[in-house]
């Protein structure tokens, strides 16, 4: 009942959707970068989308099963294969003991994230299983994946009719709704801060018309972008303030960088603006080197994105109700 690191990858760190009201204690909130991705992985296996799944960055690790299970992999294309043979994101995948998953060259996006039904048995600290680096606590002894590494899952699907259960998944006809696509948008939906208005005009203009590139000093805690800089209208200092993820920060070389899964708790720098939340999964899938545009939205209009998200999450995991069936039925007792 178990999955065996054969090699760890550049990154993979179990991810949920996060270490939610802790930051009064310093604690970051964590949990994926992409959770769009994420809950996606989780609903193509039956799961809960709080269920942690496997973030793996760039360059994947190799995996071997020694039990049936039933994966799911989500966000970037990053060339996955069982056996050497192609398999596909966003679909349900039977794998028997002995299958390895292997990841090849990176086609798109920077992030992808595995699932497996009933999920691999992690501790929860302070109330989840998403890995804190810096921290060292959470996840997987709140580290990154090492080779040897052994794996223990949850439940496991009885091996008697893996053929019958393949073809019954395969059968089902998984509609990925357009909102809950990685859409290739030109430019990223920002909304105005309380601080918007410290801001000279032509910094405004070049936020909304220039575009900046992904610096290498780039990770789970903020994207540092190269562009024109952006000034303040006159030196200010302000008091630190709670952080949110999407807050687009400039600190005094006039450099924004955008704050991620594991961005501090408090910070002091002036916010430009906020990116909306539909629109971060295309942050979190940027390399270092991809551009990055943004235009300006109201905040009705990025509540109205955020809504048709989630009902296209709910109209999807309606639909799976007889995937879910056939794996509680293919549960080993």
């Amino acid at each position: 009942m178990s999955i065996q690191v054969i090699k760890p990858g550049l990154l993979s760190t179990f991810q949920d959707m996060g270490r939610h009201g802790q930051q009064h204690l310093g604690i970051p909130v964590s949990g994926a970068m992409d959770n769009r991705a994420h809950r996606l992985a989780n609903l193509l296996v039956g799961n809960p989308h709080d269920q942690a799944t496997l973030e793996i960055t760039f360059g994947g690790p190799t995996l071997q099963f020694d039990t049936p299970a039933c994966i799911a992999l989500s966000g970037a294309d990053l060339a996955p294969s069982v056996n050497g043979q192609p398999v596909a994101n966003h679909r349900p995948l039977i794998v028997r003991p002995g299958d390895r998953l292997a990841f090849g060259p990176r086609q798109s996006g920077l992030r992808a994230y595995l699932a497996v039904h009933g999920g691999v048995s992690l501790p929860s600290v302070l109330h989840s299983r998403s890995t804190y680096l810096r921290g060292g606590f959470g996840g997987l002894e709140g580290r990154a994946l090492r080779k040897g590494d052994t794996l223990a899952l949850n439940s496991v699907l009885a091996s008697a009719d893996l053929k019958a259960l393949e073809d019954a998944l395969w059968n089902i006809r998984i509609y990925l709704p357009t909102t809950l696509s990685l859409q290739q948008r030109s430019t990223l939906r920002v909304l105005r801060s309380t601080h918007t208005g410290l801001f000279t005009k032509q910094a405004l203009h070049a936020l909304f018309s220039e575009a900046f590139r992904v610096s290498t000093d780039s990770d789970r805690m903020g994207y540092r972008l190269q562009g024109p800089a952006l000034s303040l209208r006159e030196p200010v200092q302000l008091l630190s303030e709670a952080t949110s993820p999407g807050s687009i920060q400039v600190p005094a070389d006039g450099q924004p960088i955008i704050l991620m899964a594991d961005r501090q708790t408090t910070g002091g720098y002036a916010k430009i603006g906020h990116i909306a939340s539909v629109d971060l999964p295309r942050v979190a899938q940027s390399m270092p080197g991809d551009t990055l545009s943004f235009s300006e939205i109201s905040l009705d209009q990025a509540q109205a994105l955020d809504m048709q998200r989630e009902q296209a999450f709910i109209q999807l995991h309606d639909s799976l109700a007889p995937l879910r069936k056939a794996l509680a039925a293919a549960i080993a007792r």
